[in-house]
């Protein structure tokens, strides 16, 4: 298919237009105008554009991309050695951030619950007024100690996530939001969740856990944001007929 038509669709699916992001989303370097193999990964780093050319990739399609908020702009180094690396072979970046995050259905948070055997009943957290709700929120059919989830959780994303909280204590009410969400927990502690999961930890993270009497999951930036992006690929594979590979460049983060 025509790249153009591939990044219009993306965008009417994904609808950027609804958030204030730190990134521009939607196609941020452009290659060649025929699309027939994607590429999808959770970040592109070199290492994902030199795995993607092996492939043969037209176009990649991403999580984490470029320019972001606040960078150097100047293109030099590491972000002119990508850029031209993609240039050189022609090969399309396309990204999409919060869009991917929150989109109900195949968002990362949305595809990080059914990957942990849950379904979203609801949500909260917005970024700031007029934006989609971020934190997805699930409950368990019964209650069971937070060691049990843990230990769920563990074997599904094939990583030991750190955990703060009472193992024993038993556990109903899921939150989640992937990636570096951790600010969101006094948001998921509003919403009544027992345990708030996220990617990443910060310092003060562990404090307002123990004050506000909510477990809290570290289970990997990397690691919980692996599956949206790869339904998404499978989604447009499987709706214009395209060959899509995703491809997972380890990072313990």
């Amino acid at each position: 298919m025509k790249l153009d038509d591939l990044n219009n669709y993306l965008n009417q699916l994904l609808q950027p237009e609804r958030f204030s992001d730190y990134c521009p989303n939607g196609l941020q370097v452009e290659g060649r105008p025929e699309v027939q193999h994607i590429v999808t990964g959770v970040t592109a780093s070199y290492d994902l554009l030199e795995a993607a050319l092996q492939a043969s990739a037209d176009a990649i399609l991403v999580h984490h991309g470029y320019f972001w908020r606040g960078e150097s702009l100047p293109i030099i180094g590491i972000k002119k050695r990508r850029i031209q690396f993609l240039l050189q072979h022609d090969i399309s970046l396309m990204a999409y951030h919060l869009p991917l995050d929150a989109h109900l259905e195949f968002g990362n948070n949305v595809m990080l619950a059914k990957k942990l055997g849950l379904t979203v009943s609801r949500w909260a957290g917005q970024k700031s007024k007029n934006e989609p709700n971020l934190i997805a929120l699930a409950e368990l059919s019964q209650p069971q100690p937070l060691k049990d989830f843990v230990a769920t959780l563990n074997q599904a994303l094939n990583r030991t996530a750190l955990v703060i909280g009472d193992l024993n204590q038993p556990i109903q009410k899921i939150a989640l939001c992937t990636g570096a969400a951790q600010g969101y927990i006094e948001q998921a502690v509003e919403a009544g969740a027992d345990v708030y999961i996220s990617g990443e930890i910060s310092e003060p993270t562990v404090h307002i856990a123990r004050e506000a009497g909510i477990s809290y999951i570290s289970a990997g930036h990397h690691a919980t944001e692996r599956y949206g992006i790869q339904a998404l690929g499978e989604h447009l594979a499987e709706k214009f007929g395209l060959k899509h590979t995703f491809i997972d460049c380890d990072n313990p983060v």
